[in-house]
């Protein structure tokens, strides 16, 4: 069989395609390889919603383009895929003569024709956003969901949103729902290949259905999902807090499969930041969402992303932001510095209120400081608990140890045995770390 080696950057929504290329490539002749050496194909799906990860990009395909120069040959073909690719399209074949294809998310499902399509010609590119009625999600099963508890499911492409700062609707176009059936289907096929876990993945989840007339909501989405037999766990991301309704509360009183933790990201603290950001929510009305939440759900547990350094950010608009981390003790976050992102309107904004980049660095420095002894603050709360720990694997680090997480998302390690993978286990909680806890077998 041929070989291909598929190196992933980005969010769930990355990995999420790199499964369904597996899927179509084994259909096609080809078996997953973990070294690039050996590969006939090598595909890197990349990211762009931020400056460091699309760095890395290039600094991968000067790793794949040596190895092909090097073969007597030349016989491999280098693919990009992903947002870097619909972002910068013809530039990167015009960079990178020896690449063979560049091609955007929408194009995932054509990849087995885009890649003969190589063979006639020296570089194809198909960055092209298809229509809502020609846009088909593919049903392809992940051929690694097996050696997995856990399994990530596509309820939707693209994002609507004008977020100032976001190149998402850039690089993955318009929104468009994918049928509940779909959703269903691959939710029962998952389960009949051993999965407990799922993981609904989107945009802007809670707006899933909503511009499709007869489609379920996503709360009604939720209900459909934990009535498949078979699914322990339903978790979903991302959520955006000016779409959070009543009725997904509702779903986290009615549902025991819907975990106790939520990401839901706040960016800023600052109300006036926010409208800046396009947000269309305010400090007070986040909190209200929060709120809410623990009012359906009082053991939830939530995380969040920041942006610090958001031009025209002062100190006063910052102490928000850590008086809301505050206030909210969110148990991780995903936070960075504004990073320039071509096309997006806050581009303007930079021009007019830049922000010192030594300063926001020591203003990220800060909250990430703060947040890491808040998480320590919590997960010391859990020692001595007994809590289910669905077993995901062995550690990758200490021999006889294996983990799993908590109904809250919390990763324990804990002495085991490997046999207990995708089982649930009563664990003690012994020890609290900022990032984990140790944990022992009841």
């Amino acid at each position: 069989m041929k070989k291909a080696y598929i190196r992933t950057f980005g969010c769930q929504m990355n990995v999420y395609d790199t499964g369904k290329m597996l899927a179509l490539l084994k259909n096609d002749g080809y078996e997953e390889t973990h070294e690039m050496d050996e590969a006939d194909l090598v595909i890197v799906n990349t990211c762009s919603i931020r400056e460091k990860p699309e760095l890395k990009v290039h600094s991968f395909l000067g790793e794949a383009r040596k190895i092909k120069r090097n073969r007597p040959k030349k016989d491999m073909t280098i693919a990009i895929s992903g947002c870097v690719a619909q972002q910068e399209g013809q530039n990167l074949l015009n960079r990178y003569p020896d690449v063979n294809l560049v091609f955007g998310p929408d194009a995932v499902p054509n990849i087995s024709t885009l890649l003969s399509a190589t063979y006639n010609q020296k570089q194809v590119l198909d960055t092209t956003f298809l229509d809502e009625a020609d846009y088909v999600f593919a049903s392809d099963i992940d051929p690694n969901a097996t050696q997995r508890v856990g399994a990530f499911v596509t309820i939707q492409k693209g994002c609507d949103n004008k977020c100032t700062f976001c190149i998402v609707p850039t690089t993955r176009g318009k929104e468009v729902s994918r049928p509940s059936d779909q959703i269903v289907a691959e939710v029962r096929a998952l389960v009949e290949q051993g999965i407990k876990e799922i993981t609904l993945i989107g945009q802007n989840v809670n707006s899933y259905g909503l511009k499709k007339s007869g489609e379920r909501t996503f709360a009604q989405l939720l209900y459909a999902v934990a009535d498949v037999p078979g699914v322990e766990r339903i978790r979903y991301t991302t959520s955006h807090p000016r779409d959070m309704g009543l009725d997904v509360m509702q779903a986290y009183r009615d549902l025991p499969q819907l975990c106790s933790q939520l990401h839901l990201p706040v960016q800023s603290g600052s109300s006036r930041i926010l409208r800046r950001m396009k947000r269309f929510y305010t400090r007070e009305r986040y909190l209200e969402v929060v709120d809410q939440l623990r009012s359906a759900r009082p053991d939830i547990v939530l995380s969040t992303d920041f942006i610090i350094g958001f031009p025209g950010e002062t100190d006063a608009d910052f102490e928000q932001t850590m008086s809301l981390l505050e206030d909210v003790r969110f148990h991780s976050s995903f936070s960075f510095k504004y990073s320039e992102r071509p096309g997006t309107p806050a581009l303007r904004l930079v021009e007019r209120d830049p922000i010192d980049q030594i300063l926001a660095g020591e203003r990220l420095m800060h909250l990430q400081k703060r947040q890491r002894e808040i998480a320590q603050e919590e997960h010391m709360l859990l020692e001595g608990m007994v809590v289910p720990v669905l077993v995901e694997g062995p550690s990758r680090h200490d021999e006889g140890v294996i983990c799993g997480r908590t109904h809250t998302f919390k990763t324990v390690n804990f002495p085991g045995d490997v046999a207990w993978v995708g089982q649930t286990r009563k664990i003690r909680i012994t020890k609290a770390f900022a990032n984990s806890l140790r944990g022992e077998a009841v």
